[in-house]
Formats: C-alpha cells, sequence, structure tokens
C-alpha cells in the first residue's frame, strides 16, 4: 500500500460480512467432521464427569490421527477460496523482512559471535570471528544443512568451552522439546561421538574444558529433573548424576555465572527456588546449597568480586528487592539490602558491570532503565518518552565496560539495538530492524495507551496501534490480544507482519490484564488461583470499553490468544460470546480439569502454585467453574480459528481437538469453526523463520475474510 492512501480507502465495505461468510461457506455443501462420541464418565471428589471425547487422547490411534486430518481437510476445503490470498498476504509479509540479515556482533572471550540468515533460506548461521570483525569467519553451525531431512529443526542451547576448542549443542527434530546434545571440535568441525539423548539441551562447561553440566527430563512428564556431569569423550551411559530434584512441583536448570567462577544448579517451581553452586575450576567437587528452600521464598543470584547479589521477594517483598551477601555467608541471614523494597516499583532484573549497577524497573505498567555507580553518585534513569514502548538490556557479558547494551522498541517503531555508554551517555544505534518495500513511515500510524475499568473498579491498561485517520465510528475492526498467566508481562513490540492487518483498516490492541505482571507482582498474584476468573473478566472488560468508546463493535472486534492465552479464549467465548465477531486460539489450554489431575502430562505438578491443584476440592471447583472445555453450553459463539501442533509438548492436540469437537456439537449458530493441527509441529508452531509465517497467514486471512477485506 501506498503512504499517500487514506485509511477510508485501505477499507472496503464491511457491512453483512457475518451473512456473506455464512452464504459463502454454507452453499459450499462441505461436510463438517464429526468425532464419535465415546462417553468416559471421570469421578473426582463425588462429582462425576461425562467426557465424550477422551478418546482422542492418543496419537498412535489411527481413528485419532484420521479425524485430525479430516479437520485439516475441512478447513482447506471451506478456505479454498482464500488460498490465492493466504499466498500473497504471505509474500507481502516476507518481502518486508531482509532476508539476508544478521545480529549484532558481541564479544565474549576474544571471539565476536554472530547468528546471521541467508536470502531464501529459513534457518540461522552461527558464526564467530577471533580478536576483530575483520577477520576470517569460522561457522559454527548451518542450521539449514542440519536440517535437511527433517520437517521440524531446533538448533539450542550453544555454550563454548572456555578455550575456545570445543562447543556443546543440542538438537530437537520433532519438535517436543526433547533435545540430543553434541559436542563439536571447532578446531577439526568434527562432530564428537559424545551423545546425550532426552535432555533439555541446555549444557555448560566447567573451566577445565573437559566436563559439561547438563539436564534431563523424566521420560513421561518431560519435566526437568536431573543434573549431569560428562566427561568428554566417554560415553553418556557413564556420566554422573550430580542433583535430582524429586519434588515434582519443582524444575530444575545449570548455568555458569558472568564472572566464570560458579556453575549455578537452579531448582524452582511457582513459588519458591533453591540454588546450588560449585566453583568451576573444581568440577569434581560437591554443588553446595547456596540459600535452603523456604516455600514462598524466591531469590535469583550474580555473581560479582567476593559477593552474592540477590534478587528476593524475602521479608514480604512482594515486588522484589536486591540483597547482597559475601561469597563464603550465602545464607539468608547474612543477607543485606542494596536496594529496598518498594510497593509502587517491581524489580525486574539487574546487570552488573565492574563500575556501574543496572536494574531493570516496572512502574505503572512501563519498564525503566537505572544507571547506578558503584560510586554512589550521578544515579539517572536513561530517558524513553513513548507510553507504549519496551525496553531491555540485551547481550552484556563483559564486566570490565562502560557500554550498556539495550534494546528499545514501540508498536510504530522497529527493534533497536543500542550501546549505551554509561560514562559519557553517549549512544550508538548500532542496529535498527528494516522494514522493507520502502512503503512504512511510523508516522503514518497513532500509537495510544488508554485504560479500561473492570467490573471491581481496577484500572486496566490498554496499548493499541492504528493507522493516522482512524474515526471513532465502531466500524473498525480490532485485533485485541493478551496472555495473563504466569506473571508472564506483555509488553508493546513492534511487528512488520502485522502491518498487513493495520494498512487494511485494523487496530491492534494488547490489553495488560491481571494475571501478568504489567502493572507489578501484586497484578499477577490477583489474577492467579482463586482469583483466576479476573484475567477473563479484564479481558471481556476491555472488550466493552474499546466498543464503548467506538474503536470498535460486536461486529468488528477480535480475540486472539495462544497457550494459557488460549484458555483465556475459551473462557471469554464462554462467558461474553456476544462481544466478537472472530476469534483465534493458538495451542489453546482449555481442558483445565483433565490435565491438571493428570500428573503424567509435562507441566502439570509444576503448575499448581497457578491454576491450583485439583486434588484439593477448592481449587477443583473453582477451575471446573471456568474450564473452557467443561463449560462449553448450547449457545451462539464468534467465527472462530484453533490451532495445535501434533507433538506439543506443553498443551497437548488433544485439548484443542476435544474442544472444537464439543464446540461443533453445541453452537447454535453458523459461525465457522477451524482446527488446524500442524502434523509436523509442536508448542512454537513451525520451526523455519518463513513457515511460521505461512501460519500467521492463515490466521490473518481468517480476520480479513470475515471482514471482507481482500486488498
Amino acid at each position: 500500500m501506498k503512504n499517500k492512501i487514506v485509511l477510508s480507502c485501505l477499507c472496503v465495505i464491511f457491512a453483512s460480512s457475518y451473512t456473506k461468510i455464512k452464504a459463502q461457506k454454507m452453499s459450499k455443501n462441505i461436510p463438517t467432521p464429526i468425532a464419535k462420541i465415546i462417553p468416559k464418565t471421570l469421578e473426582k471428589h463425588a462429582a462425576k464427569r461425562v467426557d465424550n471425547y477422551f478418546w482422542l487422547n492418543d496419537r498412535e490411534n489411527p481413528e485419532v490421527i484420521d479425524y485430525l486430518n479430516q479437520e485439516n481437510t475441512y478447513y482447506d476445503a471451506m478456505t479454498a477460496d482464500t488460498k490465492g490470498f493466504q499466498k500473497e498476504l504471505y509474500e507481502e509479509m516476507k518481502s518486508r523482512i531482509k532476508e539476508d540479515d544478521q545480529s549484532v556482533p558481541y564479544l565474549y572471550n576474544g571471539y565476536y559471535y554472530i547468528t546471521r540468515f541467508e536470502t531464501g533460506k529459513d534457518y540461522p548461521i552461527y558464526s564467530r570471528k577471533k580478536g576483530t570483525l575483520d577477520a576470517a569467519e569460522e561457522i559454527l553451525f548451518n542450521c539449514n544443512e542440519m536440517a535437511v531431512g527433517h520437517s521440524y529443526f531446533q538448533l539450542g542451547g550453544l555454550s563454548v568451552s572456555l578455550d575456545n576448542k570445543y562447543v556443546s549443542f543440542g538438537m530437537d527434530t520433532v519438535g517436543r522439546r526433547i533435545y540430543t546434545i553434541q559436542i563439536k571440535n571447532l578446531e577439526t568441525g568434527e562432530i564428537l561421538s559424545d551423545k546425550i539423548e532426552n535432555a533439555t539441551g541446555s549444557s555448560v562447561w566447567a573451566n577445565d574444558n573437559k566436563t559439561i553440566f547438563y539436564t534431563k527430563q523424566d521420560e513421561v512428564t518431560l519435566r526437568s529433573d536431573k543434573v549431569f556431569k560428562h566427561k568428554l569423550g566417554t560415553s553418556a551411559v557413564d556420566d554422573i548424576l550430580v542433583f535430582n530434584e524429586k519434588d515434582d512441583t519443582f524444575n530444575v536448570s545449570v548455568g555458569k555465572e558472568k564472572s566464570k567462577k560458579y556453575i549455578v544448579i537452579g531448582s524452582g517451581s511457582t513459588l519458591t527456588t533453591e540454588y546450588r553452586i560449585l566453583n568451576a575450576d573444581t568440577p569434581d567437587g560437591e554443588f553446595v546449597v547456596f540459600q535452603p528452600r523456604v516455600r514462598g521464598l524466591e531469590y535469583s543470584i550474580s555473581h560479582f568480586g567476593d559477593s552474592f547479589y540477590i534478587m528476593t521477594n524475602k521479608d514480604k517483598a512482594t515486588n522484589f528487592k536486591l540483597m547482597k551477601t559475601p561469597e563464603n555467608a550465602t545464607k539468608k541471614e547474612n543477607w543485606k539490602d542494596v536496594i529496598a523494597h518498594r510497593k509502587d516499583v517491581l524489580l525486574e532484573d539487574i546487570e552488573i558491570f565492574s563500575n556501574y549497577l543496572v536494574v531493570e524497573e516496572r512502574s505503572n505498567g512501563l519498564n525503566h532503565i537505572r544507571i547506578m555507580p558503584w560510586s554512589g553518585q550521578g544515579e539517572y534513569y536513561l530517558p524513553f518518552g513513548s507510553e507504549t514502548y519496551s525496553a531491555y538490556t540485551t547481550t552484556n557479558v563483559d564486566f570490565d565496560t562502560d557500554i550498556l547494551r539495550y534494546s528499545y522498541q514501540s508498536l510504530a517503531t522497529p527493534s533497536s539495538v543500542i550501546d549505551f555508554n554509561m560514562k559519557t551517555k553517549e549512544k550508538e544505534v548500532k542496529k535498527e530492524q528494516q522494514v522493507l518495500g520502502g512503503q512504512f513511515d511510523k508516522n503514518n500510524y497513532i500509537e495510544e495507551r488508554v485504560w479500561a475499568t473492570a467490573t471491581d473498579g481496577t484500572k486496566v491498561p490498554i496499548s493499541m496501534i492504528y493507522r493516522k485517520g482512524l474515526k471513532k465510528d465502531g466500524n473498525n475492526p480490532l485485533l485485541l490480544y493478551a496472555y495473563g498467566s504466569y506473571g508472564v508481562t506483555m509488553d508493546t513490540y513492534f511487528s512488520s507482519t502485522r502491518l498487513s492487518i493495520l494498512d487494511r483498516g485494523f487496530v491492534f490492541a494488547i490489553a495488560h490484564i491481571r494475571g501478568g505482571e504489567d502493572l507489578g507482582r501484586q497484578w499477577y498474584e490477583d489474577g492467579k488461583l482463586l482469583k483466576k476468573k479476573n484475567t477473563f473478566t479484564d479481558f471481556i472488560d476491555c472488550s466493552k470499553f474499546l466498543i464503548s468508546e467506538k474503536y470498535t463493535s460486536p461486529k468488528h472486534l477480535y480475540a486472539e490468544g495462544g497457550s494459557a492465552g488460549g484458555l483465556l479464549m475459551g473462557a471469554v467465548v464462554n462467558m461474553a460470546p456476544e462481544l466478537y465477531n472472530g476469534v483465534i486460539a493458538q495451542v489453546p489450554f482449555v481442558d483445565v480439569i483433565t490435565t491438571m489431575l493428570d500428573d503424567t502430562i509435562p507441566l502439570t505438578t509444576g503448575e499448581y502454585d497457578e491454576w491450583g491443584n485439583p486434588n484439593v476440592k477448592k481449587y477443583y471447583d473453582y477451575m471446573l467453574s471456568y474450564s473452557p472445555y467443561d463449560n462449553v453450553k448450547a449457545q451462539n459463539y464468534p467465527n472462530m480459528y484453533v490451532s495445535t501442533g501434533l507433538h506439543d509438548s506443553q498443551v497437548q492436540y488433544w485439548e484443542p481437538a476435544k474442544w472444537v469437537a464439543k464446540l461443533r456439537t453445541q453452537k447454535t449458530n453458523d459461525t465457522v469453526l477451524y482446527l488446524n493441527t500442524n502434523m509436523d509441529a509442536g508448542h512454537g508452531g513451525a520451526s523455519g523463520r518463513f513457515e511460521a509465517l505461512k501460519e500467521l497467514a492463515k490466521e490473518y486471512t481468517f480476520l480479513l475474510d470475515l471482514e471482507q477485506i481482500k486488498k
């Protein structure tokens, strides 16, 4: 689209879109997939539930695969007339992306590390240059070559030994986040015979350049529960178990401090953390508990000099505070305040440099970067002028520098990587995301942050973007997105692909609902466990606000969420279906009770502190009252596009499959309902950068088709 084209020309007539779509789709006389009903009675706390589609919980059953394929065939047939438009959108989004792109190099242990892409290629190339950017490039991994023959490919957990000779790495070729760890000799290019199966992919080197520590998963639940020690050149069967987390509500990780002095094992649940440390020079020594776990005590550690700095909620510091302790006296009774707790400021992260402490904070829903010289003189905040931005530190691996690397973006401002001199306060933009095509101009868009009033009087922020010239007459299509779980803050971010709906008249908005940490830790606490419904009612109240302010109307309002945000979508369409013309639910967590009662499913036991443990009746009753699958009823539902992956390890495919099957028998209107299953992917969808665009093109086509916007 040309920038000079006015908004009214971008948006074709919206009127009667629903009736047109219904007539067009129904006239195709395409048979709707009907999953067979096999009632299964589930009983808990003397209460009985009948699940007619429990049988779908078996990916090895040919009838299950047949049903999923039927749904895919139905989706393809029903949307056959949009395939050309999908391809057009795909090409349009792809054309804005700089294909021969690369990351900003960073210097680590004598080498500059770079991740780059080549034109026409789906996967990254990892490389490095010794000492200077003018040095010859060493290719660590060309993922395009490694991915040949695999419908899914993911490389992760890259870790280089201190002598720069070896790199350990993990590969997943299924999509269930089950990795095989291997080791490459960077001097010869040889992949060593060392092979570690069923791992998380993450590993870290001790300072002897011969020992790696890595985490493995329970084969059934996929819970990360064990840390092993592996010696270079030996068989994995001889690896030594150094830690086994037996509490099934905890997951483990292993890493290395920025100082390179300590290997750290982290063990954490939703509410509690515990760390073990080992001098990286003595990998055959014993890990020592930093501070024994205390239920409700959360902390994280950063080593510097002869001390550890601790971010913690100790002493009822709901929004966290920063403390310090000697490295030889790490128990909590030795911790001393560095930055006290503040009720209106959430402490999110820190970066330590030899001359500066950098603190990432959040207040009033916005993040801030605070520069604190160790001298105690002249602290300041980096200035940010917008209300719809996000800024965060990125790759800062060196203590002895005055340069802070951070990233900045907003809904209308492409992402930038910036090197900031904390001493001189000069900044250098190392890279700004390019939007190709010559048509994008940030000045053509308006960014806003508005506040909706929730049912209980709470003010909920909404960030939004739209093209200039918008009229608040209720006729604008609006896509409202949210997540609202796990304390995840949904920061505003720039998306070049989003331009494909903005330039066709859509408003895009993010509802910063409770359950995230957008307005501090209490914001999260007020949207979990027995307060979870605040997440859903906040979203509904944000929707009503946008309608009342005439940004949109129920005929043109769309909702989107994925994973736990898909649960949000499921709850919302049960509670207030009349507010939305269409809903996109990506890999939705919708069968809450059945999943949370099955402790063999990945993530279940570790999430009792998020959702509640349904083995306890009060949580069972509360969860049952909002579980989307259990609360499907005979009523009108919006048009819906539901996506999943057959190999999803986070939200199993059968949840959305069962949900759609039940919706088909209960909904009382003729809106479209699609279930689209990627038979080769997991929770994150397709692995290639351009393959992922094809999935996004399906979602955008779903929205634009409902609005009858084709150009």
